[in-house]
């Protein structure tokens, strides 16, 4: 087992760290201080978004947003696009399964 103090962990702005990378899964914590972005963008896998700590605002193409404080779970299909804004100084854990996902670029032969 491992375990992890989310609340804790020393993650600086623009720095995520990398939790766990299994071919389950990837977790990562994200801080994202207020008024920042995490641009519109999309994954190859599935996403769980988690609020730690602070609020933010998601936005998406299809006009299916959200906000939220602590305690949000947003989920994402897989290339769904997604904006995320800090409304506030915001940590984020976001889980990402599985890992890497259909079409991800470590996926891809390497000039074969």
């Amino acid at each position: 087992m491992e375990s992890w103090n989310l609340n804790e962990l020393p993650v600086e702005p623009h720095a995520p760290q990398v939790l766990d990378s299994e071919s389950e899964g990837r977790a990562i914590v994200i801080n994202l201080p207020k008024g920042e972005q995490l641009q519109e963008h999309q994954v190859h896998e599935r996403a769980w978004l988690l609020v730690v700590e602070g609020t933010i605002g998601i936005t998406t193409p299809g006009g299916d947003d959200a906000e939220g404080s602590t305690g949000l779970l947003a989920i994402f299909d897989p290339k769904e696009r997604h904006e995320v804004t800090a409304l506030e100084d915001a940590r984020l854990l976001m889980v990402l399964s599985p890992w890497p996902g259909d079409g991800h670029p470590s996926q891809q032969n390497s000039g074969e």
